[in-house]
């Protein structure tokens, strides 16, 4: 792939697990880029960065939040594609601290659009959530919120600088994740596990395919998709008897902001298409026409849903143990 080859790349929130296998997936291409800026608040993991095998010539380290408009305008300038990862994602801490939660998901992302406009970035791609879609919790709230204005960007650049999203699930083994909960859990020999619900079932992807999957949305983006993977499903209760198969499991009850299924698609949404291995999702703005868009894709039908409940696709208890164990 040639999209990022030479290019100036930004990551946001790059010392997350995303960040960090973004910077990994960039670095191993054929075509590599010039200069990878990562942007993030906190010292001790740029510290922990820097003195990592990711570490290489091209990396840069840039301290800052997106809350600073200025300092991500410093950011943003001479870069040619910006991935906004940084977030606030902690569902019962968003609901305890809603305005921190907004000022950083909403507010943040607007600031980073009006850096990334001033400054000509040619393409600006944010990495979202099936918790954005019919959202009962802040989080998804404010991640649905996010996903529009970087979609209704495009009606200001001119075409200038492109905004589009990327919305998947959960992420095997992300950090403060349910497996990682397991995973330690299992090594500590732990003889129980809370459940908050016997049926409910959530989208999975591995890292290596999120982060490829950004890198090939980037390559296609045109401004105003929402691109969405085809992944697995699996229900909670199968990954806790995967990693503790004597535990007794406690069910607790659903915690609030929490649903049973999780939707990537929700039914009402229109201009869905079918594009193989992905969806897509393009603008309803009435001006904006399919021409613009080289989608090699079926539209979907009417009420098309893609939730993880009633999903095609299933991880299985083998294929769960030789992904994560």
């Amino acid at each position: 792939m040639r999209e990022f080859f030479k290019k100036n790349i930004l990551i946001t929130g790059g010392t997350g697990t995303f960040g960090k296998a973004f910077i990994h997936y960039l670095n191993n291409l054929k075509y590599k880029p010039s200069k990878i800026c990562i942007y993030a608040r906190d010292e001790h993991k740029f510290h922990d960065l820097e003195n990592s095998n990711l570490f290489k010539k091209n990396v840069r380290l840039f301290i800052g939040d997106v809350r600073d408009q200025k300092r991500l305008e410093l950011a943003t300038s001479g870069m040619d594609i910006v991935v906004h990862a940084a977030a606030l994602k902690h569902v019962p801490f968003a609901e305890y601290n809603p305005m921190e939660t907004i000022s950083t998901n909403i507010l943040g992302s607007n600031n980073l659009i009006n850096a990334c406009t001033k400054n000509k970035v040619k393409k600006c791609i944010l990495v979202s959530t099936d918790k954005a879609v019919n959202p009962i919790n802040l989080y998804g709230s404010t991640k649905l919120c996010a996903e529009k204005i970087f979609i209704a960007s495009n009606n200001i650049t001119a075409g200038k600088t492109k905004f589009a999203v990327v919305r998947y699930g959960n992420v095997l083994g992300s950090r403060g994740s349910l497996i990682e909960k397991l995973k330690s859990s299992k090594k500590n020999n732990q003889k129980s596990f809370n459940l908050t619900h016997k049926d409910m079932t959530r989208f999975w992807i591995t890292i290596e395919e999120a982060v490829n999957f950004v890198g090939q949305s980037i390559n296609k983006m045109e401004g105003g998709e929402i691109f969405i993977p085809k992944m697995k499903s699996m229900k909670i209760i199968n990954c806790i008897k995967v990693f503790l198969p004597k535990a007794k499991i406690n069910n607790i009850g659903i915690r609030p902001g929490e649903k049973i299924h999780e939707t990537l698609i929700h039914q009402e949404t229109k201009n869905v298409f079918d594009c193989g291995k992905y969806y897509t999702i393009l603008p309803e703005f009435k001006f904006w026409t399919q021409k613009k868009y080289k989608l090699r894709g079926k539209k979907t039908k009417d009420k098309f849903e893609y939730s993880s409940n009633t999903n095609k696709f299933w991880i299985k208890d083998n294929q769960l143990e030789r992904t994560v164990l």
